[in-house]
């Protein structure tokens, strides 16, 4: 158990300190009074005072964290501005949050997701000029008979050059762009004698087990991939080519999980891949066990998650105050206090049924259910 509660420990508490420090750095820019920096949540078990008067603490809860600014009851509302002037000197008053313009709160607001693309770019960059890249090219080595690629037309010793629009400059991505793949049909794209071909391969879905053990519903189409004339090609890049690659993983990643969670509102999608703390306590402590490499790359990725869902409209999220901030800047006015908390209480059950369907999934996952 503890195997895994310390990868995840780490995981939580570098991905969340760079998020809160993405607040709190636009927020010291433009010159907002900053009291708390908390990592986690609940009763502080350890923390310190700064020059400049904010607590810097760590929570007995490590499921997230917050900064919170100088006057404010509601860190980012704006519907009680005067209100809130009237208690503060003239002195104090340009520390407050409300007196910062839109543009400034927005980049306050946006801080936090913006420090966690920017964690995961980071982490490729270094991946890709200190380990390297693979450039290997994928050739169909084998396709199984009467199998879904067989039925679309795939044949061995062709190149797979893209898959779902998603060029595939690795051998590795093969297996991944299947997997992330959201629709019914699959589609490919491969070099054969010099000719483009494309078809589309309807996939069968199996319970099997993943690298790490854990069950998942796989993709499966029927072919065997080898190395194109068996050559692998590892190329540790450049600053300014491994920073392109980065920016590239950043947006597939990104875009594939939009793609993913539409899907599911859709409900075309495997909701049941949908996971929580505990499935990524669980897969972080397994990941650990492969290596620092495995474990930060995986850092990358839900640095990448946390970003992404936080930039989501919903109230309580950092998506929800720029949503508030879009209709302020709409009306030429904040939303009143009894709208925003209308808005809140919607967000609040929308968080809930979010976290106990990923919580079910999860106890499901360890056979609990």
């Amino acid at each position: 158990m503890l195997s895994f509660i310390l990868p995840f420990l780490i995981l939580i508490l570098v991905v969340v300190f760079i998020h809160e420090y993405g607040h709190y750095y636009f927020a010291k820019k433009y010159g907002v009074g900053v009291t708390d920096f908390s990592i986690g949540f609940g009763k502080e078990l350890f923390g310190w005072n700064d020059k400049s008067g904010t607590r810097w603490k760590i929570c007995w809860i490590p499921l997230g964290g917050y900064v919170k600014f100088f006057g404010d009851r509601n860190v980012f509302s704006q519907a009680d501005q005067e209100e809130l002037l009237k208690k503060y000197s003239k002195n104090d008053q340009h520390k407050l949050f409300v007196t910062k313009p839109l543009y400034q709160r927005s980049l306050i607001v946006v801080g936090g997701p913006l420090a966690n693309f920017i964690l995961a770019i980071i982490i490729f960059l270094f991946i890709n000029i200190f380990v390297g890249k693979d450039f290997t090219p994928a050739v169909i080595d084998e396709v199984q008979k009467d199998s879904p690629a067989e039925i679309a037309g795939l044949q061995k010793n062709d190149v797979i050059i893209e898959i779902d629009n998603n060029k595939v400059d690795s051998i590795l991505e093969v297996s991944k762009l299947i997997m992330m793949s959201t629709s019914d049909y699959i589609n490919f794209k491969v070099l054969r004698y010099d000719q483009e071909i494309s078809m589309k391969v309807k996939p069968n879905i199996v319970e099997a087990e993943d690298n790490l053990g854990n069950k998942i519903n796989k993709r499966m189409v029927g072919i065997k991939i080898s190395p194109y004339n068996n050559k692998v090609n590892h190329v540790k890049l450049g600053p300014s080519k491994a920073l392109i690659e980065s920016f590239k993983e950043v947006y597939f990643v990104t875009t594939s999980s939009l793609k993913y969670l539409g899907s599911i509102v859709k409900g075309s999608g495997d909701s049941s891949q949908l996971g929580g703390p505990i499935r990524i306590a669980k897969i972080s402590g397994q990941v650990a066990e492969f290596g620092i490499l495995p474990f930060i790359s995986m850092m990358a990725y839900i640095s990448i998650s946390l970003g992404l869902i936080n930039l989501f409209p919903i109230p309580l999220l950092d998506g929800g105050h720029l949503m508030f901030y879009a209709f302020e800047k709409i009306l030429g006015r904040p939303l009143s206090q009894k709208t925003q908390e209308g808005f809140f209480r919607i967000g609040m059950f929308l968080l809930l049924s979010l976290m106990f369907f990923a919580t079910f999934n999860d106890l499901k996952d360890l056979g609990l259910f």
